[in-house]
């Protein structure tokens, strides 16, 4: 073959390699779960992306099926299997939760029902993205409870300040989350007013569509990190000082009892909506509001920051103004709930404006959680 021939042939392949690149590209910036960046990945970190791209392709098909959570055994796509902790040895598979989650592949694809015996279990847990399907459920939230004391001061490994993130006792990253009757609790005390650093989370849900029943989640500033997702609380316990439910999540809380221990003043709620395109918020529905203090039902931590109380008790305990930005109620009841003397941004809601609040329809419920 001439040098000329070869020449031709190199540059003919280099161009075919070209095309395909730009094409596989071009195809995966289009799937709608692949984020936008502003260039693409190459050699090893693109095989990677692409896995991940897959997986989170399967995660989607698999909610879109409409399966039972709260009814795992039922799930038509995959089996279920249970494992069992336990503060015996002899009557359980683990003695903490945590190792009874690493033993899971890293790629979990079966709802996994982690049954936790009576007991306190003083350990940090963290379930990592692609841990999917994972139920955790204890024998009664005031007997079974999982607790830590990070705060944002605490130094890390890293020799660095853990901050609010990483402080959680509990933390799920994965979706299809399920937690029953169990507490999770932040050992750390109520702050002095004015204290920093002191931002001590019980729990944190950075994944979607994670349901919880029965659930008790104990701290004081900053409680319950709702970081991102459709969440689903029904019947669950939730005591804070300041800002214990904070985050920007889609969520409902349905039947909770929200509990205030701050000893002068406090805040229920800080949403994080930051811009009017992002379709986030927490509804509040036939709950019930009390504790000691004085209770700012919200403040601004968001620009956009969107929280409603519907069929909601609330104790005398509530700041006549209610809210630092601008939030909503419907028809609730108590001491508290008088609107009279509340912000000019907040108002009470008409039927109209509060149907989309009220129902599992807010968090695309009906998609993906059977009672």
């Amino acid at each position: 073959m001439s040098k000329r021939s070869l020449s031709f042939l190199l540059l003919l392949l280099l161009l075919l390699s070209a095309s395909q690149t730009r094409c596989n590209s071009s195809s995966s910036s289009s799937r709608k779960s692949s984020p936008s960046r502003t260039e693409e990945p190459t050699g090893k970190n693109l095989v990677q992306s692409q896995s991940a791209e897959q997986f989170m392709k399967w995660v989607r098909f698999v909610g879109s099926l409409k399966h039972t959570l709260y009814a795992a055994s039922k799930n038509k796509a995959f089996p279920s299997f249970t494992l069992t902790v336990s503060k015996n040895p002899a009557t359980g598979d683990f003695t903490s939760i945590q190792d009874a989650v690493d033993s899971l592949p890293p790629i979990n694809v079966l709802r996994v029902v982690i049954k936790v015996k009576a007991g306190v279990y003083t350990e940090k847990v963290n379930i990592p993205p692609f841990k999917s399907f994972i139920t955790i459920e204890g024998e009664g939230a005031k007997n079974t409870v999982v607790q830590w004391g990070d705060t944002a001061q605490t130094v890390g490994s890293r020799g660095l300040p853990l901050g609010t993130f990483n402080s959680a006792t509990f933390a799920v990253n994965s979706p299809y989350f399920i937690a029953k009757n169990i507490t999770f609790k932040n050992t750390t005390p109520v702050p002095a007013p004015g204290a920093t650093g002191k931002q001590a989370v019980a729990f944190r849900i950075s994944g979607d569509t994670a349901a919880f029943l029965g659930c008790r989640f104990l701290g004081a500033q900053d409680t319950l990190y709702d970081h991102v997702g459709r969440h689903y609380y029904k019947d669950c316990y939730i005591e804070g000082s300041v800002d214990f439910i904070f985050g920007n999540g889609l969520s409902l809380f349905e039947g909770c009892h929200v509990h205030a221990i701050a000893p002068v003043t406090g805040a229920l709620t800080a949403q994080g909506r930051s811009s009017l395109l992002e379709d986030t918020g927490f509804s509040f529905v036939n709950c019930k509001v009390t504790g000691s203090g004085a209770l700012y039902l919200g403040r601004a931590w968001g620009h956009f920051s969107r929280v409603v109380f519907a069929y909601t008790y609330m104790d005398n305990i509530i700041i006549p103004q209610g809210w630092t930005v601008f939030y909503g109620q419907y028809k609730c009841t108590g001491p508290g709930a008088s609107f009279a003397g509340r912000v000019a941004w907040s108002r009470e809601l008409t039927d109209e404006e509060a149907e989309p609040f009220i129902s599992l329809a807010f968090i695309d419920g009906s998609e993906w959680i059977k009672l």
